[in-house]
């Protein structure tokens, strides 16, 4: 089992800077628009909206709403000039996946699962014989996917991480 901490997977820091929130969380005016329209102008719904689409950009995949920190959410909400005691919600695991869609479409990234963890596959095993380490598989992984005219929407960790152990085993019982 690879450590999440030895691999270059995308994943929430757990102090983010402000530095970072900056650069990386801060919406734009078109974003805020965008995400207006998009929820009816509901305050909970546009911050939900609008904190998937800024950590999906940071991650390269969409995040669960439980997932994003607070200190994220709440930043977000300040710069999108919402209400301090504004709350992200999707109002049901159906509104959720549509702005997972939406966030999607806008990022132009592609929710293929099945062609994502293929990609990452064929990289492990390339890299397998001379990679000892399945944090190592991992990366390789990761940089196959993040090399990819498509962008494709990574996967989640631990399949990577199966995927890679996988892998690792199936090479050294073939040496």
């Amino acid at each position: 089992m690879a450590s999440l901490e030895r691999t270059a997977y995308p994943r929430f820091k757990r102090l983010i800077s402000e530095r970072e929130l900056r650069d990386f969380f801060t919406p734009s005016a078109e974003e805020v628009v965008w995400a207006r329209e998009r929820t009816h102008d509901r305050p909970g719904r546009v911050l939900a909206l609008l904190v998937m689409l800024k950590s999906a950009a940071r991650l390269g995949r969409v995040p669960k709403l439980g997932e994003i920190p607070e200190v994220v959410v709440a930043h977000v909400r300040d710069q999108a000039g919402l209400a301090a005691g504004t709350v992200s919600e999707a109002n049901s695991e159906r509104s959720e996946e549509r702005y997972r869609s939406a966030v999607r479409e806008r990022l132009e990234l592609k929710h293929r699962p099945g062609e994502a963890r293929a990609v990452a596959e064929a990289a492990m095993r390339v890299a397998a014989p001379v990679k000892a380490h399945t944090a190592d598989l991992v990366n390789v992984a990761l940089e196959e996917l993040v090399r990819q005219k498509e962008r494709l929407e990574l996967p989640a960790f631990s399949t990577l991480d199966r995927m890679a152990a996988r892998v690792r085993s199936e090479v050294e019982a073939s040496q």
